[in-house]
């Protein structure tokens, strides 16, 4: 009851002195099955609003749903002018998703969606938003990992041109703090591959980050063309990094997917909430359409803010310059000089 109790404050009297001392969040993972290219953005929609319905009888007030929510994930196929058009969002809320917002309006709840943004001067993003609970867009962010190539791959069944369609995100890696609706949470976004670099993560955990929502539409196996994973595999490292990095930025986590066969193409689901310590609270058991619910002790967070990751007391930036002052590997000299030996010794004992 005290859980209950604490969310009634923090909701229903955010004012309250009870809702600053105790700050409890109900917050849902609405994964998504698959969406095949012959789905019409009406079916989809009807889709999202029952997830969105489900996830408020539940008692949520944030729902986090998948990348690219409101499509098929297109950037598998090589596409060009109106067949590629067609996946971009001129502005948010338009007439085509404006039910969506209306409706999470109506319910009290706020959602984390992801979407293909073109802006007025036809830059193309791969874009997430936080919208409040009033229907207002409390913060945008764009991808800034994009993975694959920019060409297509010769022989590839599918390919991976996110390099291709989107440019990469320019908004840097920022945190909002959140209303009394949400405790004054401090929020942050990634989307899909963000997740597997720390940066990603250290970056929202310098501004003290609380909850970190993830959108994800990944691959249930290598899509680089590598044979060496699967979907267990694959969906083993989306879990490890939710977790792990949850735990070394002390933030709650909520990675959501789009799941399942997608257009012949086989997506991993693992859908989950992570808290502070990088256990797993939640998390979905299908591949299809699946709420799971969480109740979020933002306090939680305070331990390790304060202790084993007070940031302030034990970073050493100075020490760190390598990470921004390159992008690849530069392996330690030396291994020349090595490998010449060993030849010169390789043809003397031949000479003998």
């Amino acid at each position: 009851m005290l859980v209950e109790r604490s969310i009634a404050s923090c909701i229903g009297n955010p004012h309250s002195l009870e809702a600053i001392l105790v700050r409890i969040l109900r917050a849902a993972a609405a994964q998504m099955g698959p969406t095949q290219k012959a789905d019409s953005r009406e079916h989809t929609l009807g889709r999202m609003l029952e997830l969105l319905e489900t996830a408020a009888a539940r008692g949520a007030s944030l729902v986090v749903f998948p990348e690219l929510a409101f499509t098929t994930f297109f950037p598998r196929w090589y596409l060009e002018g109106d067949a590629l058009d067609q996946y971009f969002e001129r502005s948010m809320p338009n007439p085509a998703v404006q039910r969506l917002f209306d409706r999470a309006r109506a319910l009290r709840v706020g959602f984390y969606i992801g979407y293909a943004e073109q802006t007025a001067d036809r830059q193309r993003y791969n874009c997430s938003i936080l919208v409040d609970r009033d229907g207002a867009i409390l913060g945008r962010y764009r991808k800034v990992h994009l993975p694959g190539s920019v060409e297509p791959r010769a022989g590839a069944r599918f390919q991976q041109l996110e390099k291709r369609y989107f440019s990469y995100g320019d908004l840097g890696f920022p945190a909002f703090r959140a209303g009394p609706d949400w405790c004054h949470a401090i929020m942050g976004m990634m989307i899909c591959n963000d997740r597997r670099w720390p940066e990603s993560w250290r970056v929202l955990g310098l501004q003290g980050v609380e909850l970190v929502c993830v959108g994800y539409n990944s691959a249930a196996y290598d899509p680089n063309g590598g044979v060496t994973e699967d979907a267990a595999l694959r969906t083993f490292h989306s879990t490890l990094v939710t977790q792990a990095n949850a735990y070394m930025n002390t933030t709650w986590a909520i990675a959501v997917a789009k799941a399942g066969d997608e257009d012949g193409s086989g997506l991993i689901g693992g859908s989950c909430i992570v808290d502070p310590n990088g256990r797993i609270v939640a998390e979905a058991a299908t591949l299809g359409d699946e709420v799971v619910v969480a109740d979020l002790d933002l306090d939680l967070c305070r331990q390790g803010k304060d202790k084993m990751f007070n940031f302030a007391a034990h970073r050493r930036p100075e020490q760190y310059a390598v990470i921004t002052e390159r992008a690849g590997v530069v392996e330690p000299a030396g291994l020349d000089a090595v490998a010449t030996n060993l030849r010169n010794q390789e043809a003397e004992r031949r000479s003998r």
